[in-house]
């Protein structure tokens, strides 16, 4: 099965995170292909970029997130597949299990498969889509390299298109805010019983100081609801 690899690395007694056991509700044929951009400080900091397709999320890890210019090739490993509910998760896995850290909804929306025929596009290496998101948006293509040395897995490269999307700037720098909570990282350490020196590691350093010299710019902590981490009862 599509989640046989996630489910074998996650102990959901532990996480937070969506199983994906359960079968999601029928969708309408309608519905459009949803996405999301995880900004998450593991054990390094990275962007994880999921497509919604055929059930599940194809996922790759983007080190240095995506960038608007097209000159820029953006590295993008290829990873396990994920339940739709992941699109939904933000919040702590705890330290110790796999993925350990803070995990951010920093990007969400929908795609459009530019390639006639996404699987053919996906065994050849050469996906080209376009986002309609709230930060990303326009023509992009997924591009699968070579394996480097004694490395077994091919990586990919993410490149944005030459539309009126593109740019120079720096989006991660600039938008570092999630999409649904509008957290930065360390905020939502703060609020869901994470590590905040780590957290804040993942946030611009500009930003941190400014917050540093006028707290009142922090965003308010999240009152009530249950939050997105697993605590042990043991003392």
């Amino acid at each position: 099965m599509a989640l046989t690899e996630y489910w074998k690395k996650r102990r959901f007694g532990v996480t937070a995170e969506p199983s994906g056991k359960e079968k999601p509700a029928p969708k309408k044929r309608a519905k459009a292909l949803g996405y999301v951009i995880q900004k998450h400080r593991a054990s390094q900091l990275h962007y994880d970029f999921r497509l919604e397709w055929k059930g599940v999320l194809l996922s790759w890890a983007v080190p240095k997130g995506p960038s608007l210019d097209p000159s820029v090739k953006r590295m993008a490993m290829p990873t396990e597949d994920h339940p739709i509910e992941y699109a939904k998760f933000e919040g702590i896995i705890p330290e110790g299990e796999y993925g350990g850290g803070t995990v951010m909804i920093w990007d969400n929306g929908t795609w459009t498969p530019e390639s006639p025929d996404v699987d053919a596009a996906l065994k050849k290496g050469d996906l080209k889509f376009t986002l309609q998101g709230k930060k990303l948006r326009g023509s992009w293509v997924l591009v699968r390299t070579r394996p480097r040395g004694g490395d077994g897995r091919p990586s990919w490269l993410l490149i944005k298109h030459r539309d009126e999307f593109a740019g120079t700037r720096d989006i991660a720098e600039d938008e570092p805010r999630s999409v649904i909570s509008k957290r930065i990282l360390v905020e939502i350490a703060r609020d869901e019983g994470g590590d905040l020196e780590k957290a804040a590691t993942g946030d611009p350093p500009a930003l941190l100081r400014k917050l540093a010299k006028n707290p009142k710019l922090l965003t308010p902590p999240k009152r009530g609801g249950r939050k997105a981490v697993w605590k042990s009862n043991r003392a």
